[in-house]
Formats: C-alpha cells, sequence, structure tokens
C-alpha cells in the first residue's frame, strides 16, 4: 500500500504539473484548445513516472507504448490546431463566465477536469508498477496486439479523413470512405481499443485487474459523453450525415449496411 501511494501521488503531481504548464500556455496563447495537445502527453509523463517507480520489463513496455500513442497524438491534434481559432466547445464553455474570470474558470473546469481524468485512467499503470517488476506472459502480448489494432485504427482513420479534406472537391461531402465506412468515429474506437490494451497488459499482475473501471471510463467518454455523440450533435445537421448514420455503425467497426 505504501508503494502504491508512493507512485500514485507521485502521477498525480505529475499531471497537476503537466496541466498547470499547459494551463499557462493557453492564457499566454488566448486558446484553451492546446488542452488537447496536452491530453496525450501528459499520460506519457504518468508512464515515465511509473517506469521510474517500477523499472521492469512491464512498465517500460507501458511507458514505450504510451510514449507511442500519446506523442502521435499530440502531434496529430497539434498539427490540425495549427492556425486555428478556440475550439467552439471551450468557447461555449467559457461563455458561461465574465470575461475577467474566464482564466480561472478554465482552469477548474479544465485543466483541473483533464488532469484527474488523466490521473484516474492511468491507474492500471499506476498499479501495475507498485505491483513491482514481474515477468511479461502471454497476456500481455494479447494486450499489445490489442494496442496495436487501436493505434492502427487512430493512425490510418486520421490519415484518411486528412487526405479526404485536402482534396476540394470534397468539400460539404461525408468521408464514408476507408474506415470511416466501417465505424463512423474509428479514431475514438482506436483511442478505446488502446486503453483496454494498456489495462490487459497490466491486468497480468495483482490486484492491476481491480482497475477495469479505467478503460470503462475512457470507452464510456468516447463513445457516449464528451466523445462521438457530443460531435455528432454537430454532425447530424449536415446534409447526408443522416444517411451515413443509418449504413455505418457508430462506434464498434462492422461492414457498412446496404442502401435500400
Amino acid at each position: 500500500m505504501h508503494r502504491f501511494l508512493l507512485v500514485t501521488l507521485s502521477c498525480l503531481v505529475a499531471a497537476a504539473v503537466v496541466m498547470g504548464v499547459t494551463a499557462l500556455i493557453a492564457r499566454r496563447l488566448g486558446k484553451v484548445s492546446v488542452v488537447d495537445i496536452a491530453w496525450g502527453l501528459v499520460f506519457v509523463v504518468i508512464a515515465w513516472v511509473c517506469t521510474f517507480f517500477s523499472p521492469g520489463a512491464r512498465s517500460l513496455l507501458l511507458a514505450v507504448l504510451v510514449t507511442v500513442w500519446g506523442v502521435r497524438l499530440a502531434w496529430h491534434i497539434r498539427r490540425r490546431a495549427l492556425g486555428a481559432d478556440e475550439d467552439p466547445r471551450y468557447e461555449k464553455l467559457l461563455s458561461a463566465a465574465p470575461p475577467e474570470k474566464r482564466f480561472g474558470y478554465a482552469v477548474r473546469r479544465v485543466f483541473v477536469v483533464q488532469g484527474l481524468a488523466a490521473w484516474v485512467v492511468s491507474l492500471p499503470l499506476q498499479v501495475a508498477a507498485a505491483a513491482g517488476a514481474k515477468p511479461l506472459g502471454w497476456v500481455a502480448a494479447l494486450g499489445v496486439a490489442l494496442f496495436v489494432v487501436g493505434v492502427g485504427f487512430e493512425a490510418i482513420g486520421d490519415a484518411q479523413l486528412a487526405r479526404f479534406k485536402s482534396d476540394p472537391a470534397n468539400k460539404g461531402k461525408i468521408m464514408d470512405r476507408g474506415l470511416w465506412a466501417w465505424t463512423r468515429h474509428p479514431n475514438y474506437f482506436g483511442d478505446a481499443a488502446v486503453w483496454w490494451g494498456l489495462w490487459v497488459i497490466s491486468a497480468e499482475v495483482w490486484p492491476a485487474v481491480l482497475t477495469v473501471f479505467s478503460p470503462v471510463i475512457m470507452t464510456y467518454f468516447l463513445a457516449f459523453a464528451t466523445g462521438a455523440r457530443l460531435l455528432e450533435s454537430e454532425m447530424s445537421k449536415r446534409p447526408g450525415y443522416s444517411e451515413y448514420m443509418q449504413r455505418t455503425s457508430m462506434f464498434f467497426p462492422r461492414p457498412p449496411r446496404q442502401s435500400a
């Protein structure tokens, strides 16, 4: 228990530092949306803090995998947001606060919340680190395979969408090709698969299996709370999107339904 408290409190401090620095950068730039870039990176920092306390094969594997996922995600979001205005989601959120109090409001409602969320979601890594260095087995191999599937869905889906948007002939059209023909949100599904894979790797050692609520929470938010559902509340207003919804799975991939 003492070891776990040391690991988890250190990870909490690490998350607070990353989000604190991000909040200062956001204030300087006048864009709260920079927190989206930090989202992947805060997990990278947490994973390496775990490795510091448990420099075994499992923690090292988890840190490397999280770094691959987090750095790719941060780079993708940075490139997508470069030169763009504030995200409408954050504009709507900050509109509830007076102009002179918006930074403090953003700190409480965005940076603190996301820092705590990252700490909770990363609990499988923390518990695995606290359990000490133990050999990797076939269960960890299954977790790596699931992680690879998740990163593949994210990276390929993002690349397909970026290529689609770069073609002027597709302006105003709905992206329904490639992975986007199998699921309306391959990036969100991939993100969920990544964290289920990391949990499987962690769950090979007791009592990390008990942290199953972490990938469940991540999947819930990606599919039903702040992820796919929130995005679709806006996308459903676009011409042709209702037909796309009828033939394409919302989250879990499956072959598209044939049009009548």
